[in-house]
């Protein structure tokens, strides 16, 4: 059987997501009895196994495939995978260079421009822009009506994203999170329902396999999915989702459609907004939560696919 090392952790702030991703992956690995080991990257960027400080080449000896359970900085980002590319070790998820374009959603947006996708308005804001942060909101003013949403540019989980209600209160959400975040952005807030579909490469005779889409339904009083309603279990999460049959495909149709467009590789999580039967992208996740919480498993398991099924396909189906 095929040697897989879980590489968990990691310099993000998606960190604790991260070990629980990797744990559970670890403990299906160990059902299904492949050989493995655990490497955990500390929030300083070191690679640990067993307690021991490790260079990835002496942590990843004798690996046959890489199972990678980061997510955020440094996991989604391209940074590991380009690492692993050097090393032609095969592993799980997309190339550095997809990986890298998927993360930044502003690249994502211009990449899926053409697709025939649709995709809220958006405005990017930097950190320097705070000099003449009233005339970046006077310009999000004018083509932007409504509701908004800000999200960093670069991050996952919907960590330092905030929904905005009004136009003002925009000034002290951009200057609260251009402390923190080098980029954000800004976009007009589709109020709809909110759906995820998960994709499989190489699955049922399909070279891209859309899995059923899953409704997302946050507690009342909360306008969208938020980091803390993700984990928490206080979400409805329905699967399938109560869409029409023409929503269901077409929910399928963008997903598959982004995941190709993006040259993403193995599988992939694409969120969106159904408002009035129309599809709305909103993101991409290039390496999916594995948790007990998470969506993809979900999914999987309403087309009979269980965990460790999952993590198996996963595995034997991993490339450079």
């Amino acid at each position: 059987m095929k040697r897989v090392a879980v590489l968990r952790g990691g310099p993000s702030s998606e960190y604790d997501v991260s070990l629980k991703s990797g744990t559970a992956v670890l403990n299906a690995l160990r059902r299904l009895e492949y050989p493995h080991k655990d490497i955990t990257i500390t929030k300083n960027g070191d690679w640990l196994e067993s307690g021991i400080v490790r260079s990835p080449e002496n942590a990843l000896s004798a690996i046959d495939v890489v199972f990678v359970a980061l997510h955020g900085e440094y996991g989604e980002d391209g940074q590991v995978q380009r690492i692993l590319q050097r090393l032609k070790i095969p592993f799980t998820g997309s190339n550095s260079f997809s990986s890298a374009i998927a993360f930044n959603k502003e690249l994502t947006k211009d990449t899926l421009k053409d697709q025939g996708i649709r995709m809220a308005k958006h405005r990017k804001v930097d950190r320097s822009s705070r000099r003449n942060l009233q005339t970046e909101i006077d310009y999000i003013a004018s083509t932007m009506e409504g509701e908004l949403f800000v999200k960093p540019l670069a991050s996952g989980s919907s960590i330092g994203a905030r929904y905005v209600s009004a136009h003002s209160q925009l000034a002290a959400v951009l200057s609260e999170l251009l402390e923190t975040y080098e980029t954000v952005m800004v976009e007009e807030f589709i109020r709809g329902k909110e759906a995820t579909v998960g994709v499989l490469e190489n699955f049922r005779n399909q070279s891209i396999y859309a899995l059923p889409p899953i409704e997302i339904v946050p507690p009342s009083g909360q306008p969208f999915f938020s980091n803390e309603v993700k984990y928490n279990g206080a979400t409805e999460e329905i699967v399938p989702g109560r869409f029409s049959y023409a929503e269901k495909v077409a929910l399928a149709d963008a997903a598959v459609r982004a995941h190709k467009a993006l040259h993403c590789d193995h599988y992939s999580r694409s969120d969106f907004i159904v408002k009035n039967g129309e599809v709305y992208f909103l993101e991409i996740n290039t390496l999916p939560g594995l948790t007990d919480e998470s969506l993809l498993p979900k999914a999987a398991a309403a087309v009979g696919l269980t965990f460790e099924e999952l993590v198996r396909h996963l595995v034997e189906t991993s490339k450079v």
